[in-house]
């Protein structure tokens, strides 16, 4: 299994159990997302409650929820939307941290890519949800979620270069 982690803050924001598609110009990672239920799982274990006197409301308390799959097995935290300001100061500091971390060919392929994924991305900004990894930190990638025209499932949004690959 291969797990993709925050190349800045170490984070695990994917793995392949979710297959990616290249977008700008790889410079993108699109993942589609999928609303699934959690908890309140029924479990037939074949006895009957009623003759070994359990009720009906006996054990835990089962209460369902609907999470996105992507959102809940990687804990990304779901963070407050940028205006048009706020994304390019974010996206000039990310650019200079990545820069910072990336070397060779890797580094002028990403300063290569993305301009034109971040235009990409100011298009859609106010459609777009913002997540960060579980540590929260605030100069790590951001994960972007978005639906599209007129999808149940969001869509989500990576920084193809600042993912590292590894082995589990």
């Amino acid at each position: 299994m291969l797990v993709y982690q925050d190349l800045v803050t170490g984070d695990e924001l994917l793995s392949d159990s979710f297959p990616y598609k290249e977008v700008e110009n790889g410079a993108l990672w699109e993942v589609e997302g999928k609303w699934v239920v959690k908890g309140s799982v029924d479990v037939d274990i074949g006895a009957n409650p009623s003759a070994e006197g359990g009720g009906e409301d006996e054990g835990v308390d089962d209460q369902a929820v609907k999470v996105v799959d992507i959102v809940d097995t990687f804990r990304l935290q779901e963070q407050p939307s940028f205006d048009k300001k706020g994304f390019v100061t974010y996206m000039k500091r990310y650019i200079k941290v990545l820069s910072g971390i990336l070397e060779g060919e890797q580094k002028e392929d990403f300063k290569n890519k993305i301009e034109a994924a971040t235009k990409f991305l100011l298009s859609k900004l106010k459609d777009l949800q913002f997540f960060v990894g579980e540590s929260m930190k605030d100069d790590g990638s951001l994960v972007l979620a978005y639906y599209k025209d007129g999808a149940t499932d969001p869509t989500f949004l990576y920084f193809a270069h600042g993912l590292k690959e590894i082995k589990c």
